[in-house]
């Protein structure tokens, strides 16, 4: 598998495991609860189609801003960082992967 394929694997993989989190206090629900409160109705129009959108909606739009290792032998693969699109947020949904390519944490950060 290229390096471009396991981006594309893990960042799909990501993208699963949180629109899979079931926990009302995990990282992901917390994300979309406070960018739900804080951002601008107009934004939430503009980019959902509704000004109080629903969880899945909101994290269908979640762009990849970047992925990277703490480990530069890892090839920047071991952690992906979601955010919302147009720089609204400096808060993060980060999906980290295990040693063997499985998700292992995905928690909100700033």
């Amino acid at each position: 598998m290229t390096d471009s394929e396991e981006v594309a694997r893990r960042k799909a993989a990501a993208l699963a495991a949180i629109r899979a989190e079931s926990d009302p206090n995990g990282g992901c629900r917390l994300f979309v609860s406070h960018h739900l409160d804080e951002l601008e109705e107009s934004f939430w129009i503009q980019l959902c189609g509704t000004a109080r959108p629903a969880y899945e909606d909101v994290i269908e739009k979640l762009v990849l801003q970047s992925h990277w290792s703490e480990d530069d032998e890892d090839e920047g693969i071991d952690s992906f960082d979601f955010t919302l699109p147009d720089d609204v947020t400096d808060y993060l949904i980060c999906v980290r992967f295990d040693d063997s390519g499985t998700v292992d944490d995905i928690a909100m950060e700033s």
